[in-house]
């Protein structure tokens, strides 16, 4: 595990880099998740092609501090992954970024484009108003989600993201559930479709129909469905979700 300290969110924020071949793909994880957790097997897979890859934990996730100080909004974080790839002085990189890190790697990418080799996005958030998860957590008020909200939402969990939002501060879930709410300007789908770099959409077979999944595809937005499995793809099928990363990699 690696560590750099980040000015942006005033903290010490941890990463892994795993050795492989090809320019590295830089993985960016979902709202209440850490890639720690979430993506060594999607890594560590015969499919995914001994790549390099390198896996941060945000700040307020998995082994990264968790200041109080700090908003935890997607356009922070995207400045702390930017803070990371200029840390490590990469001249070429792939970002892959899942639900609300799919909205943390399109802000990243608009940022740092003249390194960019490609976006790859699964189920991210294109516009405001936030998904199932998020909308619940930020219609409560942060104060009473940190107070029990947090701990009930915990307690009620069964799927295997308990494991990985019990790493997380009830704060930092609480600000990134209400930024993806409130959006951005101009929105993740306007800043995603005006990339110059190859872009590729991911959605679990499970999660179809989605109006987001539509709307991207009239706009010519290659797409790849991952069989049997939903939004949580990475430990759904993890072997499929690495093997549409690698595919997409080498045809950049």
């Amino acid at each position: 595990m690696n560590s750099f300290y980040s000015q942006q969110a005033g903290c010490t924020v941890h990463w892994q880099d795993l050795p492989g071949h090809g320019d590295p793909v830089v993985f960016i994880h979902g709202l209440g998740c850490a890639s720690s957790y979430e993506y060594p097997r999607v890594v560590c897979d015969p499919q995914f092609g001994a790549r390099r890859a390198i896996l941060i934990d945000l700040p307020g996730s998995g082994y990264s501090d968790k200041p109080e100080h700090f908003s935890y909004r997607t356009c922070d974080q995207a400045q702390v992954v930017v803070e990371l790839l200029t840390h490590l002085n990469l001249d070429a990189f792939w970002l892959y970024g899942h639900s609300m890190g799919g909205s943390i790697a399109i802000e990243t990418a608009t940022l740092i484009q003249d390194r960019l080799r490609g976006l790859i996005v699964s189920e991210p958030n294109f516009h405001a108003g936030g998904g199932m998860f998020s909308r619940g957590i930020a219609a409560q008020e942060e104060t009473a989600f940190i107070e029990s909200g947090y701990a009930a939402m915990l307690a009620a969990e069964t799927s295997p993201w308990a494991g990985c939002l019990g790493s997380n501060a009830p704060y930092a879930v609480w600000r990134g559930a209400a930024s993806l709410v409130a959006g951005v300007q101009p929105d993740w789908a306007a800043q995603f479709l005006a990339l110059k770099c190859p872009v590729t959409l991911l959605f679990g077979e499970l999660s179809l129909p989605d109006v987001e999944a539509a709307e991207m595809q009239r706009h010519g937005v290659k797409t790849i469905v991952i069989p049997r499995a939903g939004h949580s793809m990475s430990w759904e099928n993890p072997s499929a979700l690495a093997g549409a990363i690698s595919g997409c990699l080498s045809e950049g």
